[in-house]
């Protein structure tokens, strides 16, 4: 009988796989957790995980694998950290207007819900456990929160969506990453920016990256305080896209800062010769500061540093290397290439003092074009999981979230053998939708030839990476802003020059000659969907998710017949989906006329106009043909104000 009745749940538990199979092929939702961040109880038995799309957080007890407690957050949950008594856990829960749980660690109750800024993450307690601070990503600035009232206190200015930060062990420095650059991105620098805030004073400093510094991810300060360490991309966005061995795209870097001094010490390069290791994400320290962790989400791996060699190697890097050469790196021939390139746009500009000095890729703050620095220095270790993500140290354990899989990878640091990684599943296994297995392939650069970026590295969360690139789609040396693939589908043409007439040839050219792969038709067909599925973000400039006085007085200015906005921007999306001639030709550029782009989301989108040369929609107004001058309007400084304010808005 008891046969009878274990056959019988064997076949229900089929015919329940069946259903849900079914259900999920049916193009019907599947629920999924999305571990993205995680952190480790005081006493290293407890690891606090952050599911940002089941909305919850997870306590899972390490000896047994389970997950012993889940708590429901109001909206997505972005990040989280830790009192230093271990008694409080501090959750981001993103939306517009963010709210901050305060819960009990060993209870799970909820003591507080704390509001803040559009999209809070990046949490950061200080060590004597007096204030929080939390990047509030959309408004570009961080709140520094007395938690002894729960309350907010001030904001202090960032540069552009800070995504995370890191407070030294004395408590006397913030560095906080800002996600992508804000320069125009018509010159030779274009570079994202570390801020760091003085926590007594708020006063602010930055440190800026080597030029095409992009896509910043993770941070963490070295156990003594002495060095931060940021991850991101390095892009090479000048450089004619014609191939992608050797980084020659994209590169994936760890930059090394000194604190104390508040300057860049080095960049150097995560990835080899012919293996990219793309889409840095997440980085640690150990406790004892032996080895430093970065979790590649584009390559599903855990790189293993050796800190004290890698300090060593970089503190005795020459300070004034000699021309066409950085360190010990010889010359490359993509010096002599870009600075070709550079000299022609600089002289049809007329221009020509602009055109600089040999492109070197690196400079004495680093040895950035050379893939062998970390050789002997670092262990890759491929992980179990799809798409690691956070990434907490327990002793000589890393546990990585691994967002895809609803999975936690566990890495044996001291281990030096592969079968040391193991995996635990924090959930059922995710069943994938087409839309899900999209935003998997957009995000996975196992499709790239030797894996050196994915779709993300340029369009991260299928946005914008606030560069030019030099695309061969329309002739070389004329370089385009990157565009946001939201409503891409909806608003043909895919490009600013019209070359791609959908967004469905976009994706499937980008596949053959942005990754140099020729994936199976379904694949795109899935990235499609994805992107199809792509939601605008409300605006930071909304009031209660509705225009402030301020737009509602642009908005009836846009649709005057006197400015005439919308006679291009038209619509729902502001867009005719036309090519027009607004006077932004370049000397650089084959043609006159672009396409003309939605303004959904466009406070997202800077810098502005199809080569970035304006920083600010203001500027874009004040200076362009399609701003007041196009209709010979004189407007007055409200009156721009006014007509800004509704164009952020949306």
């Amino acid at each position: 009988m008891r046969n009878q009745y274990i056959t019988i749940g064997f076949c229900l538990l089929a015919l329940c796989s069946m259903v849900v199979a079914s259900r999920v092929r049916a193009g019907q939702a599947a629920k999924y957790l999305g571990p993205c961040d995680l952190a480790a109880s005081k006493d290293g038995k407890m690891l606090y995980i952050a599911f940002a799309d089941a909305k919850q957080i997870a306590f899972v007890n390490i000896r047994s694998g389970k997950v012993t407690r889940s708590i429901a957050t109001p909206a997505k949950p972005t990040g989280l950290t830790l009192s230093p008594d271990g008694r409080s856990l501090y959750i981001t829960c993103a939306s517009a207007e963010s709210t901050i749980l305060v819960i009990d660690a060993a209870s799970g109750e909820v003591n507080a819900a704390i509001t803040t800024g559009h999209t809070a993450c990046g949490p950061v307690v200080t060590p004597d456990g007096k204030w929080l601070y939390v990047c509030n990503r959309f408004d570009n600035d961080v709140s520094v929160i007395d938690l002894k009232t729960n309350k907010e206190v001030t904001r202090v200015p960032a540069i552009r969506e800070p995504l995370a930060a890191a407070v030294t062990p004395d408590g006397k420095s913030l560095l906080v990453v800002n996600h992508l650059p804000a320069d125009r991105a018509d010159t030779s620098d274009v570079a994202a920016v570390v801020t760091i805030i003085d926590t007594q004073s708020n006063a602010t400093t930055t440190i800026r990256l080597p030029s095409g510094a992009s896509g910043l991810r993770g941070i963490c300060t070295s156990p003594d305080g002495k060095y931060a360490y940021v991850t991101h991309i390095l892009a090479r966005y000048e450089l004619p896209t014609k191939q992608v061995e050797y980084g020659w795209m994209n590169a994936n870097a760890l930059s090394v800062i000194e604190t104390r001094e508040k300057k860049l010490l080095g960049t150097v390069l995560l990835d080899e010769m012919y293996l990219g290791a793309a889409n840095p994400w997440a980085v640690a320290c150990t406790t004892n500061g032996k080895w430093i962790c970065v979790t590649h989400a584009g390559t599903n791996e855990l790189s293993v540093i050796d800190a004290t060699a890698l300090l060593e190697k970089l503190l005795a890097m020459p300070v004034n290397p000699e021309p066409y050469q950085v360190g010990e790196v010889l010359y490359d021939d993509r010096n002599e290439l870009l600075d070709y390139f550079r000299r022609l746009r600089a002289t049809l500009r007329g221009k020509p003092e602009e055109s600089g000095e040999l492109y070197t890729l690196g400079s004495a703050a680093g040895v950035s074009n050379d893939f062998s620095f970390l050789a002997g220095l670092r262990r890759r270790i491929k992980l179990k999981g799809k798409g690691p993500r956070g990434i907490a140290v327990i002793g000589s354990k890393a546990y990585v979230a691994e967002y895809f899989s609803d999975t936690l990878g566990v890495v044996e640091l001291e281990s030096k053998s592969p079968s040391r990684v193991s995996g635990l599943a924090l959930g059922p296994k995710p069943q994938l939708t087409n839309q899900r297995r999209g935003e998997m392939l957009f995000n996975n650069a196992e499709l790239c030839f030797q894996h050196w970026q994915s779709c993300a590295s340029c369009h991260p969360e299928a946005r914008v990476d606030g560069l030019n690139w030099d695309l061969i789609n329309d002739g070389i040396g004329n370089l385009k802003n990157t565009k946001s693939m939201l409503l891409a589908h909806k608003t043909p043409p895919a490009m600013s020059s019209g070359v791609r007439e959908s967004a469905e040839m976009a994706v499937r050219t980008g596949l053959k000659h942005i990754l140099f792969t020729d994936p199976p038709e379904e694949d795109a067909a899935t990235i499609d969907t994805y992107l199809k599925s792509l939601e605008p973000v409300p605006s930071p400039y909304l009031v209660n998710g509705q225009l402030s006085p301020v737009a509602k007085r642009g908005k009836k200015l846009f649709f005057s017949e006197k400015v005439g906005c919308s006679k291009c921007h038209a619509g729902p999306l502001y867009t005719d989906m036309q090519m027009h001639d607004v006077g932004s030709k370049s000397p650089c550029d084959r043609r006159r006329d672009f396409d003309t782009p939605t303004l959904i989301e466009v406070w997202r989108t800077a810098p502005y106009f199809h080569d970035g040369r304006y920083t600010t929609v203001k500027e874009l107004i004040i200076k362009s043909r399609c701003g007041k001058q196009r209709s010979n309007v004189e407007l007055s400084e409200q009156q721009i104000n006014d007509l800004v304010e509704f164009v952020l808005s949306q």
